[in-house]
């Protein structure tokens, strides 16, 4: 990571390292979650092909996946990540969360939120390493951060829209603040503050996914995450003992389109229990 990315992301809260995976690692990346995905849901009796009018609730997403998945806990751990996070953290930071986010065509988005609102990291803040998996854009819901807003605390949310979000939570913006959207190759990994306004809209595309592979760390000088997020792991995969706040919790509630809570599993609970073939 050179100087020139450094500065953008102390500026506007994230930079965008092109390339840091190659096309033949994402496929395998990509390949390995479809099935983990297809595992799950055969697990739980869930149709693959079945119509639900949500493509949610066949393609949720899923969370915590290092707890026992190597390929997943490698991949947080990847000394090329590691790199690019000491470079603009300043320090080699704590690695705390793996999420896989799937986002099939007619899939709701996440309304704008920060992460830092779900770690309650104190002190510091935390820092996201999102990858694309497919290349994303407007039409099929990429991601959209709001700059500058990295500097702001966690701003209080409100209630958000279940039919254009499948989480819970949003926030409103302060006034002349604007999403803009982060167009992306597969492959492409895009850092960013915790405190940095994100999300990101429906996929309208007709046939497109918009696949992501996600970790979360938080700054070496921590001295507290929230419970979901312990344990936290140096990048030479030993834990490091970080207190537990009281508030905070898993990235939002899943709820369906008329704001029910959805069930959803997660590496804490599934530790161990499926098999990839």
């Amino acid at each position: 990571m050179d100087k020139a990315q450094i500065e953008t992301y102390k500026t506007d809260g994230y930079v965008t390292v092109s390339g840091l995976f190659s096309t033949e690692e994402v496929e395998r990346y990509r390949d390995h979650y479809m099935e983990m995905r297809l595992c799950q849901n055969r697990d739980e009796g869930i149709d693959m092909n079945s119509d639900t009018g949500d493509p949610l609730r066949i393609y949720a997403r899923l969370m915590q996946l290092h707890y026992h998945d190597p390929i997943s806990l490698g991949w947080l751990l990847n000394p090329r990540i590691g790199e690019c996070l000491t470079a603009l953290c300043g320090k080699e930071p704590y690695a705390v969360q793996t999420m896989v986010y799937f986002k099939p065509a007619g899939a709701r988005g996440q309304a704008l939120h920060q992460d830092q609102f779900y770690l309650r990291v104190q002190p510091g803040t935390c820092i996201a390493a999102w990858m694309a998996l497919d290349d994303c854009d407007v039409e099929n819901g990429c991601l959209e951060v709001v700059p500058g807003t990295q500097n702001i605390p966690v701003l209080c949310s409100v209630e958000a829209d279940p039919h254009t979000s499948f989480t819970t939570d949003t926030v409103i913006l302060p006034e002349g603040m604007t999403p803009v959207p982060v167009i992306m190759k597969a492959g492409d990994v895009l850092f960013f503050n915790g405190q940095l306004v994100h999300g990101s809209t429906p996929n309208t595309s007709k046939d497109r996914f918009r696949r992501a592979l996600i970790g979360h760390y938080i700054e070496a000088q921590a001295e507290q995450v929230s419970a979901w997020y312990k344990p936290a792991l140096r990048f030479d995969g030993t834990e490091i003992d970080i207190n537990a706040s009281e508030w905070g919790g898993r990235c939002g509630v899943w709820v369906d389109q008329d704001g029910k809570p959805e069930v959803e599993l997660s590496g804490t609970e599934t530790r161990q229990k499926y098999t990839i073939h």
